[in-house]
């Protein structure tokens, strides 16, 4: 019980200094000895005393201090006139003292984060109403660095910085927002004419660094998290961004001209029109969209200024008139297809339609006034050779028909003429080879007295395996030809045979031999062709093959002896056709080769090792497919003996000779397709092969030398030169 009168009574004191002060303060006699902890208090009402006010400021919510503790620097709020307004004034008040003082204002409970430290200076000349306290305070802590973040009945006082990780509400596209002022909220703004992404850097520099702008280009939207009161000011600004751009598409229908000649036309004009004009090129006010259609024959036009469309109408209206002759001729430049193949399928579907049966007469130039009209059964005519031809110097296609006609194939020409897809295949050739052998055996023979004179009979004999170099004969007549591996003999000086002559009298050979092989071949051979185009890649050797020879007879002089020869490529050879669907998918047509000259040589030409796979596959845009491959395994497993003496037990290794050898080769060719569609899909490939290229020249370059000179050595540039501006079409 006594500590809570003790309480009460510590209580008591410093509301009464608290406004002791405040009015000392306000009557001028001591302004420096107001050094008490940030107090507001409520005016008390007519009569009532200044304690009894002082008691009906503190509100009773949980967690709200009876009274705050005095601090210097902090003058107390001074009573007012009114029940429901108060008057502020903290000087260089400790930020938590006046924390407490909204919380009794206010009734809100506040969180606080231990980093939030400092002083707070609020300056308050008249009362202001207690509904705007709230909206002080937060003005004073966004000033500190500091945020408030409400959420779930309590206030997160934090710094800036983490304002945007705390759980606050978030407003939908379709909600209004609640918060005001300096409170820290997260809005979704979606859009419907602009685009989300291009908005974000014009937004970005008008919130403040520490807080969140994110652009989801799914649903066009824009999620921003900032201080409500600039919340609202971004939703104006969208609000004035976010319209329909120009003004509704046009239709102008034309009864002589073709559409897409005069779209071409008019957009040509149009632009050299807004190039000339000052600062116009940055406008996109002035630029107008211009799309002829080919199947009514009108053209189609939108701008973002309306201004300008009269003057596309007359434009259109200047050009839409009729022709002065039959049988024009017009003059199609092409900008990506071929002008002779076009043309190819121009006249094929110009010679049908003209040698199809028409119920009305063919098509056939205007009559003259005063003219004898024309039979109207009379068949029509096979199309002229010369009717549409392609010129290749200059790409492009001349037709000479009516107009009708003309239209319906310039229509298809706007068809054919566009960019073609390209296919970048990598492929992918492993080979594996593992190699291992082993041989061993013993040889003997007996020699002695093979060389003397007498007609006396002699026995001589001994085992004799493998070729010259492994086995005893061979090494005895020629040494140097002996194998590899190890080989042990036992000479007894030398002997000399008839008919052979001197040789040496290698009495027992003992021959050794284990060899591992293993090789690790790796090719990635790369090209890039036009859908639907072959493309070939050889890298190697071009060799020549024997394929006949003729000898002069003996005695003859008069016919010289020559060979026929028949080059043909050795070495790594790679043949695709690709063929994009229409779902993306490529169909593949492979051939791939390779090749090698073996180092034994034959009586009849070199030998060549040849493996090749061709196929037709099915692959998905930047797929990795297994197009073939092969595993072998080769065993062998050879004795050479004497029958009989070879098998028997301990003593049969002198009369044998072992061999035993295993071959596995493991190959398999791969391959990726990668669909590329303009240039800016093609800018990654080339820019990653440039690099590497680049990368292994700088490895191979030759490490300086104190003895030799420096050559210098060359190389490509660092990065990919760009590509040279073409020029403007005319």
């Amino acid at each position: 019980m006594k500590p809570n009168l003790l309480r009460i009574g510590i209580v008591w004191l410093a509301v009464t200094a608290s406004f002791g002060q405040a009015w000392a303060a306000d009557e001028g006699e001591a302004p420096a000895r107001a050094q008490n902890k940030a107090r507001v208090a409520q005016a008390a009402p007519s009569g009532a005393k200044a304690p009894a006010a002082a008691a009906q400021e503190r509100p009773g919510a949980a967690g709200v201090p009876a009274a705050p503790t005095p601090q210097p620097g902090a003058r107390a709020a001074r009573p007012a006139g009114g029940p429901d307004v108060v008057t502020l004034n903290f000087v260089n008040a400790d930020i938590e003292g006046v924390i407490r003082v909204v919380s009794e204002i206010t009734g809100k409970n506040f969180v606080i984060d231990p980093r939030v430290k400092g002083a707070v200076n609020i300056i308050s000349a008249r009362p202001i109403p207690k509904a705007l306290v709230y909206e002080v305070f937060l003005s004073a802590m966004r000033l500190q660095g500091y945020a408030a973040v409400e959420d779930r009945g309590a206030v997160r006082i934090v710094p800036e910085v983490d304002a945007k990780l705390q759980p606050s509400r978030t407003v939908g596209p379709d909600e209004k927002p609640r918060a005001s002022g300096d409170q820290m909220q997260t809005q979704v703004f979606t859009l419907t004419y602009e685009s989300a992404v291009q908005m974000v850097p014009i937004l970005r520099p008008l919130i403040a660094a520490n807080n969140v702008i994110t652009a989801h280009a799914g649903a066009n939207s824009l999620i921003i998290s900032d201080y409500a009161s600039n919340l609202r000011r971004i939703e104006k600004i969208l609000d004035a961004i976010d319209q329909p751009s120009g003004t509704d598409p046009i239709v102008i229908p034309l009864r002589y001209a073709s559409a897409l000649d005069v779209a071409q036309t008019v957009t040509r004009l149009l632009a050299d029109t807004v190039a000339g004009q000052a600062g116009a090129a940055a406008d996109q006010r002035q630029r107008v969209s211009v799309v002829g259609d080919a199947r009514s024959n009108s053209i189609f036009a939108r701008s973002d200024n309306p201004s300008r469309i009269p003057r596309l109408r007359s434009l259109v209206a200047m050009l839409d008139t009729p022709t002065s002759a039959a049988g024009n001729i017009h003059v199609v430049y092409l900008k990506n297809a071929e002008a002779v193949k076009v043309a190819e399928v121009l006249r094929a579907i110009y010679s049908g339609e003209t040698a199809a049966p028409r119920p009305a007469a063919p098509l056939a130039a205007p009559s003259a006034p005063g003219a004898a009209p024309q039979p109207a059964a009379r068949p029509a005519a096979p199309a002229t050779p010369g009717i549409i031809q392609a010129d290749p110097a200059t790409n492009s296609v001349i037709i000479t028909a009516p107009d009708p006609i003309y239209n319906n194939l310039r229509a298809v020409l706007e068809r054919l003429d566009v960019r073609r897809a390209q296919v970048y295949v990598e492929a992918l050739i492993a080979e594996v080879t593992a190699n291992k052998a082993a041989e061993f055996g013993i040889q003997w023979q007996s020699l002695g007295g093979l060389g003397a004179t007498d007609t006396s009979a002699r026995v001589f004999g001994g085992t004799n395996f493998g070729n010259a170099s492994q086995n005893i004969i061979g090494v005895a007549v020629n040494p140097g030809v002996v194998g590899r591996g190890i080989n042990i003999g036992v000479i007894k000086g030398r002997v000399n045979i008839p008919g052979i002559g001197e040789i040496l009298n290698l009495g027992a050979l003992v021959r050794a031999l284990e060899t591992d092989n293993n090789a690790n071949i790796l090719s990635t051979p790369t090209l890039l062709t036009l859908d639907n185009e072959e493309a070939r890649i050889v890298i190697g050797q071009n060799v020549p093959f024997i394929t006949g020879q003729f000898t002069s007879a003996a005695g003859a002089t008069t016919v010289t002896p020559f060979q026929t020869i028949e080059r043909r490529d050795v070495g790594l050879s790679l043949r695709i056709k690709p063929q994009i669907s229409q779902g993306g998918a490529v169909r593949l047509q492979i051939y791939q080769e390779v090749s090698s000259i073996q180092d034994a040589t034959n009586a009849a030409g070199v030998i060549t090792n040849k493996r090749s796979v061709e196929s037709n596959v099915l692959v998905d845009d930047g797929q990795i497919v297994v197009i073939g491959g092969l595993i072998q395994d080769t065993v062998n497993d050879g004795v050479e003996k004497v029958p009989g003496l070879g098998d028997l037990p301990l003593i049969g290794g002198l009369f044998r000779f072992n061999t035993r050898s295993r071959l596995k080769t493991n190959l398999m060719v791969f391959l990726r397709p990668s669909v590329v569609r303009d240039a800016k899909g093609a800018d990654p490939m080339t820019s990653d092969r440039y690099n590497y290229i680049v990368g292994e020249q700088d490895s191979v370059k030759p490490a300086p030398s104190a003895v030799l000179p420096e050559i210098p050595v060359p190389t490509l540039p660092p990065k990919a030169p760009a590509p040279a501006s073409a020029p403007k079409p005319q």
